[in-house]
C-alpha cells in the first residue's frame, strides 16, 4: 500500500518539483539583462542630485556645480567636467 502510494503520487511530485525549480531558475537567468550585476542593487551616483548644472567650456558636458572641477581664471569662476579639460582650458588661454 505505501509502496504504491510512493510511486504513484510521491515520485511524479518530486519529479515535478525539482524540473519546475531547475527550469524556473533557467528561465529567470535569461530575463535578467545582462547589463545588470547580480551581485546586488547598482551603487547611487557620485555627484549629488539637484542642484545648478553648469556647461564645460571645453566639451560641452554639463556638470553639477556641486561636483565639478572648478577653477578662478582673471576673477571669474569657471566650471569644468575633468581635470583634463581644465588642463586643455589652461593651455588655450
Amino acid at each position: 500500500m505505501i509502496s504504491a502510494l510512493i510511486r504513484e503520487f510521491l515520485i511524479p511530485l518530486l519529479l515535478f518539483l525539482f524540473l519546475r525549480r531547475l527550469l524556473g531558475g533557467i528561465f529567470a537567468a535569461l530575463r535578467t539583462p545582462a547589463s545588470r550585476s547580480p551581485a546586488g542593487p547598482l551603487p547611487p551616483p557620485l555627484a549629488p542630485m539637484g542642484g545648478t548644472l553648469v556647461k564645460d567650456p571645453v566639451c560641452g558636458t554639463y556638470v553639477s556645480a556641486a561636483s565639478s572641477i572648478t577653477q578662478v581664471i582673471h576673477g571669474q569662476v569657471w566650471h569644468f567636467c575633468s581635470l583634463e579639460c581644465s588642463e586643455k582650458y589652461r593651455a588655450g588661454r
